[in-house]
């Protein structure tokens, strides 16, 4: 008998009263969940916190026990209010110190941008024990201490410090998704979807509603591990929408 699959889990953990104000709309949960896809690790919980150390902290320790990863965006700039560093360190119960490397990045990179003072210094600040993922982008790394990641707030930012994170992180099979759609009522069709999903173990199926053209439809995305197993849902999908007869479209409408 096949050992199932070890499916390995992440949470995202978004800091900032921008975010939290409607001021900053976030970006970063769609790219850093389809970026753990292709990692073969699913995101299975965002939370969203304000600037506080005591909700970055309770939020911290709680994720990272239930997850096997935790990222964390946002706060880890070079102003009085970027407290993402101090708070996981408290979470952690470790020091705050000045990285060596950290520090020799920043100064290479502020040489000739006036300098590293004390407010662009405050981003070579990590958690004792802290390692550092790059940043091409502005100079300024992110951290991994444990099993916990450290990024920027600004999503073209974040992305470089996951392409830096790629291929580095252990994970399982990476989750494969195909669409097949209808015009019909997704209520028309639920006890077909329970039972398509019963009946292929280790297959998940999303219903998509949408009104168009008039028309109310809906999207069926079904995921899997597995490509022959996806392939043989996705199948029985399409036949038991033509046996209600309703029109099925592979990849979607």
């Amino acid at each position: 008998m096949t050992a199932p699959t070890r499916i390995w889990k992440a949470a995202l953990l978004v800091i900032g009263d921008e975010i939290l104000s409607g001021r900053t709309q976030d970006k970063n949960i769609a790219q850093v969940a389809t970026w753990l896809n292709v990692q073969g690790i699913r995101l299975g919980e965002v939370r969203v916190v304000a600037d506080s150390t005591d909700a970055i902290v309770e939020a911290v320790n709680t994720l990272r026990n239930r997850n096997d990863y935790l990222f964390t965006t946002g706060g880890i700039g070079p102003t009085h209010d970027d407290i993402t560093v101090d708070a996981v360190a408290q979470a952690l119960g470790v020091d705050v110190v000045i990285h060596p490397e950290a520090r020799a990045i920043l100064e290479r990179y502020y040489e000739t941008r006036g300098g590293l003072n004390e407010a662009r210094l405050r981003m070579a600040r990590v958690p004792d024990g802290a390692a550092l993922i790059p940043n091409r982008m502005s100079g300024a790394p992110g951290i991994q201490i444990g099993n916990v990641f450290l990024m920027a707030g600004v999503p073209s930012i974040t992305a470089g410090m996951l392409d830096a994170l790629t291929g580095e992180l252990e994970g399982g099979a990476a989750l494969l998704s195909e669409t097949v759609g209808s015009w019909v009522a997704e209520s028309e069709v639920a006890d077909l979807l329970r039972e398509t999903e019963r009946s292929h173990e280790g297959v998940a199926i999303g219903s998509y509603p949408f009104f168009r053209e008039g028309r109310v439809g809906a999207n069926f995305v079904v995921r899997s591990v597995e490509p022959a197993l996806l392939d043989a849902a996705c199948e029985a999908l399409v036949v038991g929408l033509r046996a209600l007869g309703r029109d099925a479209v592979p990849g979607g409408i």
